[in-house]
């Protein structure tokens, strides 16, 4: 219950700044400051490496190349929004994955497979600081399912539980536009802070390439690290995992 109060909470403060930012740019930017809009379907290559365990079970290694992940993927959507002035930018970054893994072996597990179905919603806001740099705040909203079956001393054992949790992130990012055509970003984010994971990071790196005012396409590379470690013995819940890999992003310019 205390978990989900503070979930809550943390999600309206970010609510409550995202209207903050929304009126006071408003007021400040006046009419003349138009916003611009991007919407973004993007496909992740992933890597993933690791460790996660479920109740009881010991820690099972994660070791997985973006052929290996694609090859079990059930199902995956990515979406992300971002609407832009010259002050301000709020964003919104939609992903959902459902995979399966084999476990790797180690001394006490000697197979099985790892299922995981990961729904992750990120929403910011960002001020313009310089003309290169833009920083903010946001959150995270992650809900994780893994579900764990693996054969330790010939013996199969089977776990599975859920965990939804908020982090809070600090955001800084670089973006360019090059003769109203080629684009380059850099962004970086850390977050955590043990309210949610004990901690968390992401990098990302974009170029890409508007072939017209409405449609764009941009290709990179993005990692994401996250430390989740709550309970104890039978409630344990551990998700420590970096994933990272190639992107194409497809985009739209309203």
């Amino acid at each position: 219950m205390t978990q989900l109060l503070l979930i809550r909470n943390s999600i309206a403060g970010i609510f409550l700044f995202m209207i903050l930012v929304s009126n006071t740019s408003v007021a400040q930017d006046t009419l003349n400051h138009k916003w611009h809009y991007v919407l973004e379907g993007y496909m992740m290559f992933p890597n993933m490496s690791g460790q996660t365990t479920v109740g009881g079970l010991p820690e099972v290694e994660v070791d997985a190349s973006a052929a290996d992940i694609l090859g079990h993927l059930n199902i995956g959507a990515m979406l992300y929004a971002e609407a832009t002035n010259d002050n301000w930018a709020i964003t919104s970054d939609v992903l959902y994955m459902n995979l399966g893994q084999d476990a790797q072996q180690s001394n006490f597990v000697t197979g099985g497979d790892v299922t995981m179905k990961e729904t992750c919603w990120e929403l910011a806001g960002l001020k313009r600081i310089t003309p290169w740099l833009d920083a903010g705040i946001g959150g995270r909203l992650l809900s994780l399912n893994a579900a764990i079956d693996i054969v330790t001393l010939k013996v199969l054992r089977s776990e599975s539980a859920t965990r939804t949790w908020f982090d809070p992130v600090i955001i800084a990012r670089s973006n360019h536009v090059f003769n109203d055509k080629w684009l380059l970003q850099v962004r970086g984010d850390v977050g955590g802070f043990g309210i949610g994971s004990d901690f968390t990071w992401q990098g990302q790196v974009y170029a890409g390439y508007r072939f017209s005012t409405i449609f764009q396409m941009t290709i990179g590379y993005r990692y994401i690290g996250i430390d989740y470690d709550k309970g104890d013995n039978l409630d344990r819940f551990l998700y420590d995992i970096d994933t990272y890999g190639a992107v194409l992003r497809l985009g739209f310019n309203l």
